[in-house]
């Protein structure tokens, strides 16, 4: 079996095709996929870069274009991951696999079903505009927010994310009793210059910090609108933040609403690791 790492804006993952003639069950067992996320020890792609943030499976699908499995690098799944997303989304495209109609690919993930367009192709980098779930669950906790983006996420404001141990901050907030059993992830953010959101993630199934979270940067622009943030751009009742991860940049739009958040959708960089 052919393993591939892909990066969405320095979230990594290990890749594989799992449609039909390609026996993946090996790659769904939890000791693999540890053993291949190891930092130390895992799979080592052809730039040299060891593990990854998780694992993802593209599988066959009879109602779209094709389906997501995803995997946190502890072997935990039933989440969404943005930047998996658009990572899938690219890989789908390195492998000729193209929209049944117009477009704009869809595929179906823990959270539903889910548009993908590639925006631009140079070598082995797509921009991709990936469509996330409707979000109807948020409300104040503890001194932020809690959204659900397809996954858990726990917003805090603060004045600057650079300095902020987001390891001790952030391994708190994913640990407490607000968000038991389940937990959620952690997200800090800070306005910086030029109308950016600088957002940093300490994320649950990793527990670490990761270079960028998808549906935790979803989350963060959200949360900034909620919070009264201006947005980067507005189009119509669209609204647009800009966003700086750790090593890319990426953008959120989105439709307010009172109950609920719809168009959401992500934009940013996946890049095929070679």
């Amino acid at each position: 079996m052919e393993l591939y790492k892909y990066s969405g804006a320095g979230n990594d993952f290990v890749v594989l095709d799992g449609r039909k003639g390609n026996d993946v069950s090996e790659y769904r067992k939890t000791g693999t996929i540890v053993s291949l996320c190891d930092r130390k020890t895992g799979f080592r792609a052809a730039d040299g870069r060891i593990g990854a943030d998780g694992l993802m499976i593209l599988a066959d699908a009879s109602d779209c274009d094709f389906e997501m499995e995803y995997y946190n690098s502890d072997g935990s799944s039933g989440m969404m991951c943005g930047n998996g997303g658009r990572c899938i989304a690219a890989f789908a495209d390195f492998l000729g696999i193209r929209p049944k109609s117009g477009d704009t690919l869809v595929f179906n993930a823990a959270d539903g079903l889910h548009t993908a367009r590639i925006l631009s192709r140079e070598g082995d980098r797509r921009i991709v505009r990936l469509k996330m779930i409707d979000v109807r669950e948020f409300y104040p906790a503890l001194d932020g927010y809690f959204l659900n983006t397809g996954t858990r996420h726990f917003v805090r404001f603060v004045e600057d994310v650079e300095p902020l141990d987001v390891e001790t901050e952030g391994r708190k907030a994913r640990f407490d009793p607000a968000f038991a059993p389940v937990g959620a992830n952690a997200n800090f953010v800070s306005l910086s210059q030029g109308g950016f959101l600088s957002v940093r993630t300490f994320e649950k199934g990793v527990e670490a910090e990761t270079l960028a979270c998808g549906t935790g940067i979803t989350a963060s622009a959200i949360a900034s609108y909620i919070r009264g943030i201006e947005p980067s751009e507005r189009c119509g009742a669209m609204v647009k933040y800009n966003i700086h991860a750790r090593q890319d940049d990426l953008s959120v739009e989105f439709l307010p609403g009172a109950d609920c958040f719809t168009d959401v959708y992500l934009t940013g960089p996946a890049d095929l690791v070679r």
